[in-house]
């Protein structure tokens, strides 16, 4: 089997405690390249730790990782809150990540791509959230990837600037890179995401398309099939692991 029919990312039966409280138990996810996978979860049901194994941030205790390695950068990765020098320009901000991988970085096009060219002379510390998660986003895109990890990409933000994110991940996606993202926006993830993963205390409660989650939970819409699987007290976290909100 050639390495394009290999999954992306694929992670087997992942484990991982702080101390002597369970995060993860025995979790497995594939993404493919070109599709974009959303992890729902109250808070404390290990989604970030979970991302932070996807993207190498952070060893499993047990279980296996596989990445397509394909010479040069293998995964980017997206935090809540990216964050930059503040003396640079978005562009200078682009220039310098372009340094550190092999090969030759549009700036103007990583910046396109996103929707950040109008503002490519403006310096970090000017910008608004906003624009920051999107600074964020085509930084993580620098040397392309196969695989985008993104933790909450457009939390807190404006419903205009949460959908613009939206889209840039589905063109990211459409290139071929398999995006792995952990949200709260459950429109967002109905529209964009080709797979749902419902994670609740440490396991996948629910995998499915958008779709197929909503008629399984004979609900009109993610929202009201997330409140099904795991009950509306999940909406607030009362489904987080032992111990409180020890990872989102």
């Amino acid at each position: 089997m050639s390495q394009d029919t290999n999954p992306a990312l694929e992670l087997r039966e992942i484990t991982h405690a702080y101390g002597d409280v369970s995060v993860l138990e025995g979790v497995s996810v594939t993404v493919e390249r070109g599709s974009v996978v959303a992890l729902l979860g109250p808070n404390g049901s290990g989604k970030t730790t979970l991302l932070s194994i996807a993207a190498g941030l952070l060893d499993p205790d047990s279980g296996a990782v596989s990445r397509q390695q394909p010479g040069g950068r293998t995964v980017g990765y997206v935090p809540q809150r990216p964050a930059f020098r503040p003396q640079f320009t978005v562009a200078e901000t682009i220039e310098f990540y372009s340094t550190l991988v092999p090969g030759a970085v549009d700036v103007e096009e990583t910046l396109d791509r996103v929707g950040l060219t109008a503002v490519a002379d403006r310096r970090v510390a000017a910008l608004s959230g906003g624009m920051t998660r999107l600074l964020g986003l085509a930084q993580a895109t620098i040397g392309s990837p196969p695989i985008l990890t993104l933790d909450e990409p457009a939390s807190g933000l404006d419903p205009q600037l949460r959908h613009h994110i939206a889209d840039a991940i589905v063109d990211i996606a459409a290139d071929g890179t398999a995006v792995l993202l952990a949200t709260h926006d459950l429109a967002a993830a109905e529209r964009i995401a080709d797979e749902i993963l419902v994670l609740d205390g440490g396991s996948i409660v629910a995998r499915a398309s958008p779709a197929q989650l909503c008629e399984q939970a004979d609900a009109d819409s993610l929202d009201g099939a997330f409140d099904e699987i795991l009950g509306r007290d999940g909406l607030v976290g009362v489904h987080a692991s032992a111990g409180g909100d020890v990872d989102d």
